[in-house]
């Protein structure tokens, strides 16, 4: 462990580097420009030492005046233990103001978070692997840009909050697919690349069996390929992903402050877009 000064600075693409290296030493997938994704649609604090290095990182991601998910928080290893992540996540708050925020939690953040006031909502799992051959399911049309309004409304009502801005960015890098029924789009499921290769989600649907369809969409114009889907264990997808051959290898804590009190929505969100957008 080692002790130096640290400043806050707002993050800036100056900072990228220095992040994409705690990434990896914390052992996480993410590419520079996954980095600039998650940049793009947030706002965000890095501690940095005496030295200009980048000593940890903070993201904050409004979703219009609904919440916001505290996401990208990572610590250097040398400099845990000083109370270095308090001071991120109160620079986080800060950013966030009076939004309901949610994060999702590893173990070893699980008890600053409840200290800070979060109590835990649910689990994530995830799920990877290489993509397996599998014949295409009937009834899932690509999209337009036409459809973009219909997946936004989808998508607020799953999670519960308006990712507009988040739903645009993913058409613009990746593609969407969609079931209608008499004509309207009735549920969702996005496809874009992401760390080791690409990630399925979100993924919106009213019935296991849609999300399932929507899923296997994608698993057959990939195989060979690898895919991540991240599901929560309450979603009842994770069983039949590990049969089609991606593996659960891991996931988190789905944390929330306040906790929402929300009935079980129609269509239900049986992907994330990842762990740290939701």
């Amino acid at each position: 462990m080692r002790t130096l000064q640290t400043q806050l600075e707002r993050f800036g693409e100056q900072h990228l580097e220095g992040a994409l290296r705690l990434s990896r030493q914390a052992g996480w997938p993410h590419r520079l420009e996954d980095w600039r994704l998650a940049l793009s649609l947030s706002d965000g604090v890095a501690a940095v030492d005496g030295d200009g290095q980048v000593v940890g990182t903070v993201f904050v991601t409004p979703f219009k005046t609904d919440a916001a998910t505290i996401n990208m928080v990572i610590v250097d290893e040398a400099m845990r233990g000083q109370g270095l992540g308090r001071k991120l996540m109160d620079a986080a708050f800060r950013l966030a103001g009076n939004l309901p925020l949610r994060l999702v939690a590893t173990t070893e953040g699980l008890p600053l978070y409840e200290k800070l006031g979060f109590r835990q909502t649910g689990t994530i799992l995830q799920h990877q692997g290489i993509a397996a051959e599998m014949p295409a399911p009937a009834g899932v049309e690509p999209t337009s840009l036409a459809d973009l309004p219909a997946i936004i409304a989808l998508d607020r009502a799953a999670c519960g909050a308006d990712r507009e801005r988040l739903i645009v960015y993913l058409a613009t890098i990746g593609e969407f697919a969609v079931l209608r029924r008499d004509g309207h789009v009735d549920a969702f499921a996005a496809l874009r690349p992401f760390g080791r290769g690409e990630v399925i989600g979100p993924v919106v649907a009213s019935t296991l069996e849609d999300a399932k369809t929507l899923v296997s969409h994608f698993i057959a114009k990939r195989p060979g390929r690898f895919l991540r889907v991240d599901t929560s264990a309450e979603a009842g997808l994770a069983d039949w992903l590990a049969a089609q051959g991606l593996a659960h290898v891991g996931g988190g804590i789905t944390m929330a402050r306040p906790v929402e009190h929300r009935g079980t929505p129609a269509p239900t969100t049986f992907a994330l877009a990842n762990q740290a957008l939701g």
